[in-house]
């Protein structure tokens, strides 16, 4: 899906980025920070290490605005793409050094708990990403136990607009396990992993 206009938000953004304001930061910071920490703490599960991978992405960010494309996609999408790559990094540099220092398991217990890790984030960043209609006749049908018709009421749909959100967001859901080509590691990672 080529985004030939990116939104306005997004082009002004990485040009503020670009230019050096530090102000630019702070705003982009506290309407995507959320969104950063949790995608990390969903890949490593520890509040300390998605601090850190946090930390990292907001400092690539302010390093190397240049490497942002809007015509990409998304400020947001981008930077979950960074979150996941550093995240990912560092579940990698922690699971080899516990395997160095005689800790349980494999390199294939590792890479599949990555990979377990890397589905479950994008599943999160998915969910939350997809259009409210969507998102809230899933969470109906999910939590709420609710079948279609049940999820029609709630939502004030006809049926088939039910149906429609539910297979759609199913769909999309579906795609957080479609494997994808290894990412290189994040500069400051080193090669060792």
């Amino acid at each position: 899906m080529a985004k030939d206009a990116p939104p306005r938000w997004d082009r002004k953004m990485q040009q503020r980025l670009a230019r050096g304001e530090a102000a630019a930061l702070g705003e982009l910071y506290d309407r995507l920070a959320s969104l950063v920490h949790s995608l990390a703490h969903r890949v490593l599960d520890d509040d300390a290490a998605a601090d850190r991978v946090t930390r990292e992405v907001f400092a690539h960010v302010w390093e190397s605005p240049g490497e942002y494309d809007p015509k990409k996609g998304s400020m947001r999408s981008w930077l979950a793409g960074l979150t996941h790559r550093y995240a990912v990094a560092r579940l990698r540099q922690t699971e080899t050094a516990a395997l160095a220092d005689g800790g349980r398991g494999t390199t294939e217990d590792m890479e599949q708990k990555v990979r377990r890790a890397s589905v479950a984030a994008r599943a999160d960043y998915i969910v939350t990403s997809m259009p409210a209609p969507l998102r809230a006749a899933l969470e109906l049908a999910y939590f709420q136990r609710r079948d279609y018709r049940q999820t029609a009421a709630d939502l004030g749909v006809t049926e088939d607009e039910a149906r429609r959100r539910l297979r759609l967001g199913l769909q999309l859901l579906s795609t957080a396990n479609e494997q994808r080509p290894a990412a290189a590691p994040p500069p400051g990672y080193g090669s060792a992993l």
